[in-house]
């Protein structure tokens, strides 16, 4: 199997971010699709591993592109190839897995729920001896962005809680994976996204950047921390990783 890892986008504006940096700074060669420019899933088969990012679209969506989508997760779930999918993508790994993905009764936005109380994802003790959690706290800090909810089928494990949707982290089969939240997030791609999304844009922009100063430290480290433990995961680029 080459040592490739591909990378399916399904908006431009929602790119690797911190992963690009591990990839960089590890020297591991990339295929990067962009569903939003026409782009289809090549075969996972020819892959080391598979990295599905987020999107404003739905996995209920009636496209060719969706249904291609999850037509190739499902296709690498059965091949084993190691998956990562993060806010759509993970949504897409639970419905290719036979799970249901249903709006949410309260939309995540941002660093604070609408109580005031921090976003958070604490590790299950189902996912307490994940590899993918390795040297990471019990719980920390995330970034929210979506209006749609994961209701998992059989088999697919919940590894992470959050504080409104519970399902944050969950595992399919022996080494697939989907976060809910954006653990990719970069300061770039944050302020990117408050100019591009209506939700944030709706929101009072000072303190969102605020909040994100507040932990931006934290999260940067989490972010790399939880990346490179999934390329680890899939074989990818260990030597050169510090």
């Amino acid at each position: 199997m080459p040592e490739t890892l591909l990378i399916v986008q399904n908006i431009s504006h929602e790119g690797p971010g911190l992963l690009q940096e591990l990839l960089l700074h590890r020297n591991i060669a990339t295929e990067r699709v962009d569903l939003s420019l026409g782009d289809t899933v090549p075969d996972p088969l020819n892959f080391s591993a598979m990295v599905v990012l987020g999107g404003p679209q739905s996995v209920n969506d009636d496209t060719p592109a969706m249904h291609q989508q999850l037509k190739q997760i499902r296709r690498a779930i059965s091949l084993k190839v190691p998956y990562l999918g993060i806010c759509l993508g993970m949504q897409a790994l639970v419905k290719a897995a036979g799970g249901r993905v249903v709006p949410c009764l309260l939309p995540e936005r941002g660093f604070l729920a609408p109580s005031g109380e921090p976003y958070r994802m604490v590790v299950t003790e189902t996912g307490a001896g994940e590899a993918l959690f390795d040297n990471l706290a019990e719980g920390f800090r995330v970034f929210q962005l979506h209006g749609e909810r994961v209701e998992p089928g059989t088999g697919t494990e919940l590894i992470g809680r959050g504080t409104v949707c519970p399902h944050q982290a969950v595992k399919v089969g022996t080494n697939a994976y989907g976060l809910q939240y954006h653990c990719e997030m970069t300061p770039a791609m944050f302020s990117q996204w408050m100019e591009i999304d209506p939700s944030l844009k709706a929101m009072e922009r000072k303190l969102l950047f605020r909040q994100f100063d507040a932990v931006a430290e934290e999260y940067r480290a989490t972010g790399l921390r939880l990346l490179g433990n999934f390329l680890d995961i899939a074989g990818l680029g260990k030597e050169g990783k510090q």
